[in-house]
């Protein structure tokens, strides 16, 4: 078998060569793209037998094994598609192992590529391959993750809108509970200060309201406008103005969020629902199109992927790990595990309390 280790960058790639003896057989840099794969295959080919090679196929078989820090990409996927071995190895366990055969500190990339290569000689049967995914599930696992992406940004200007006006203007926060709702987003950005508001008329108010499919918005209206005009503590026209300014530029930020979103969801929900798998998915409590297309994408549908429940649980973060030594036991919380389903898994659990029937 050979075994190669490719530390990427951006523009180039640095590999190096090994038999099963550890022995370098090649080394080089190839640059990023076809020229740079195409001198990689012929590296490899420099050490293969006619035994290595499928004769239908013409593609190089399983006896060509490759270390890697990335699971995605053009060259990622060439590689997988030309037979090889790919093992995406986390670059925290690549520094770990670089430290155990050397305390100096040293580093390059022809090192780097060196120490992948010794991963996946000697330490392979501890990491995990290249997952079987289907393309169909990597494009959707790539759309659900821009939308969770998204709306952990919306969330993040939000929490930023609702510090800027707990600090100058309360008022709005009372006024408008749900700061992401469109009438809400669409009256800050008309008066994002204490003296704009307070002159925002009933009609307008109502209005917005209306747009936003609100029930009883004439009481609603009036109910907000009496808010925005009590008197409250205010501070200099300056800094007023600023805030205002502030708060506007979040106003527009998450309103085009909200626009990405909605048209991120629908994308998501018709990959999900073309996906074979996605009957079995939704038929678990408390998983509908959105969250269970971010279930089966980062669970992927390579049955063969995960040897037993307890290998999914892990990926996913649910099952805790213990530390013992002596008579000191620990048991904590599993960190070091895919944040996008974990995510999607501790929704799915609160999901599942009101949509399970065997919950009472």
């Amino acid at each position: 078998m050979l075994f190669v280790g490719d530390d990427w960058a951006e523009d180039h790639h640095d590999v190096e060569v090994q038999d099963d003896q550890g022995r370098r057989l090649g080394r080089a840099r190839l640059p990023e793209g076809i020229a740079g794969l195409t001198r990689l295959h012929e590296l490899i080919a420099e050490h293969l037998t006619d035994d290595d090679v499928d004769p239908e196929t013409g593609f190089v078989a399983q006896s060509v094994v490759i270390g890697i820090e990335t699971d995605r990409g053009t060259w990622v996927s060439a590689l997988v598609g030309a037979g090889y071995q790919v093992f995406p190895l986390n670059p925290v366990q690549v520094a770990r192992y670089r430290e155990r055969h050397g305390a100096s500190g040293a580093k390059s990339d022809r090192g780097d590529a060196h120490v992948l290569a010794e991963i996946v000689r000697l330490d392979r049967a501890h990491h995990r391959p290249m997952a079987g995914d289907s393309p169909a599930v990597e494009g959707l696992k790539m759309v659900a993750r821009v939308h969770q992406s998204a709306i952990w940004d919306r969330t993040r200007h939000l929490q930023r809108l609702r510090s800027a006006l707990r600090e100058f203007f309360p008022a709005a926060l009372e006024a408008f509970p749900e700061l992401a709702a469109s009438d809400a987003l669409e009256l800050l950005e008309r008066a994002p200060d204490p003296a704009r508001a307070a002159r925002l008329s009933r009609s307008k108010i109502t209005a917005a309201l209306a747009r936003a499919h609100r029930r009883g918005p004439e009481a609603k209206a009036e109910a907000i406008q009496a808010v925005l005009r009590a008197p409250a503590l205010r501070l200099a026209p300056e800094i007023e103005a600023a805030y205002a300014a502030i708060v506007a530029s979040h106003v527009r930020l998450i309103t085009g969020l909200n626009s990405e979103i909605a048209s991120l969801q629908a994308v998501v929900a018709e990959g999900f629902g073309r996906h074979p798998d996605a009957d079995i998915v939704t038929s678990q409590p408390g998983l509908g199109p959105i969250l269970g297309a971010r279930v089966l994408a980062e669970f992927g549908d390579d049955h063969t992927r995960y040897t037993d429940a307890k290998a999914r649980k892990n990926y996913a973060g649910t099952s805790p790990i213990t530390r013992a030594s002596g008579t000191r036991r620990v048991v904590l919380a599993r960190y070091a595990r895919n944040k996008h389903l974990a995510d999607a898994t501790h929704q799915w659990a609160f999901c599942a309390l009101t949509a399970s029937e065997g919950v009472g």
